[in-house]
């Protein structure tokens, strides 16, 4: 069926053609037709019918030999390297455009005929050349072009990146730090896993109490401010997440937790700590909480009832007879009857786990 129908349009092509080459000839040698509207109009006819008819029969074969032709330069395309194909399109493309210029002055001659033929010859003969010197200008040039190449490539990619990294800080919820867990340190190591998205927001008023710690004549808390205050610098130098400090600020008779939440409330956000008490108080206040302590919880090994460990007992615990010992990961191990193994390493048996958002204490007895 399809065959028909492209049979059928290659026969309306050839009419066409047959019908306008008729009247081409007529235009250049009016000598060989009579002047006549019916023998031109029979003349047209005649040879609309013979070419159309020249076109059906040769449709299947021009098919044929169109499909073999496009599959091979499909398959000489393939074996080309894609920036030698760009190039070559390139000078392809100039090559024609100063075909076009010269055949303007080509198509002026005025011997019928010779004008067109020398214009296409001209767009053959230009297209190829423009082609080839840009496949030759690669071959010479390979290794700077794909050097350029490779430049262009790896901006596009951090161009790329930077858009991802501005999208999903538009989408995602801002994070806004607390004095707490500033000092802490531990979500500068946080923010760079990645596993932090969207902005991390330092309320002003965060940052003059850093700034007061910082200056305290107290060396403990002096160490302590400056080192948040370090942490911050950090954040904004060594992480790919956003820092901005807030400005706007609340009534300085308000304690600085209050304003804190007063800002999370503000922007939409989630207040990031890891402060016990301020974290009851948002959650009573309805603002949403992450606390960096119960996500070190939630990643340190889990201890199962029965599981066997080997831990080094410490010092005595609070009950009589208790000995206590810790994990690398600083997590507190209670031993019924450790005291009588103090500063030895034996084999505990887990009894049980008790989790809270300070920490995590396992119980456990000797191995005996």
């Amino acid at each position: 069926m399809i065959g028909r129908i492209i049979r059928g349009l290659a026969a309306l092509i050839g009419i066409t053609v047959g019908v306008a080459l008729y009247f081409y000839i007529v235009k250049f040698f009016p000598a060989l037709i009579q002047d006549s509207q019916i023998y031109k109009m029979l003349g047209a006819a005649i040879s609309g019918v013979i070419m159309g008819i020249i076109f059906f029969v040769v449709s299947p074969w021009l098919i044929k030999e169109g499909k073999d032709m496009a599959n091979w330069i499909e398959a000489e395309m393939s074996k080309l390297p894609p920036m030698e194909i760009i190039i070559g399109s390139i000078g392809l493309i100039i090559g024609l455009l100063i075909a076009y210029l010269v055949s303007q002055l080509l198509i002026q001659i005025s011997v019928p005929v010779i004008g067109s033929t020398l214009a296409a010859a001209v767009y053959i003969f230009m297209g190829y050349v423009g082609m080839n010197l840009g496949r030759r200008m690669v071959n010479k040039n390979k290794e700077e072009l794909f050097n350029l190449a490779g430049v262009i490539s790896k901006l596009s990619a951090k161009e790329k990146e930077a858009k991802d990294k501005e999208k999903q800080a538009s989408g995602a919820t801002p994070k806004i730090l607390d004095t707490s867990v500033i000092i802490d340190g531990r979500i500068l190591d946080i923010c760079k896993t990645g596993f932090i998205e969207g902005k991390l927001i330092v309320p002003v008023c965060v940052l003059e109490e850093l700034r007061h710690i910082a200056d305290s004549s107290d060396d403990l808390k002096r160490v302590r401010g400056r080192r948040g205050l370090d942490i911050l610098n950090s954040l904004q130098k060594e992480t790919d997440v956003e820092v901005e400090i807030f400005e706007k600020d609340f009534e300085d008779s308000m304690e600085v937790d209050s304003r804190l939440l007063k800002v999370t409330e503000l922007l939409g956000g989630k207040v990031l700590t890891n402060d016990y008490n301020l974290n009851k108080v948002a959650q009573f206040q309805g603002v949403k909480v992450l606390n960096i302590n119960e996500l070190a919880n939630a990643v340190k090994p889990v201890a199962i009832p029965g599981e066997q460990m080997t831990v080094q007992i410490v010092k005595e615990g609070k009950e009589s007879g208790q000995g206590v010992a810790y994990l690398d990961d600083g997590t507190m191990i209670v031993v019924e009857g450790g005291k009588r193994y103090m500063s030895k390493t034996i084999v505990v048996i887990v009894t049980s786990v008790l989790q809270t958002a300070a920490g995590r204490m396992i119980f456990a007895r000797p191995n005996e």
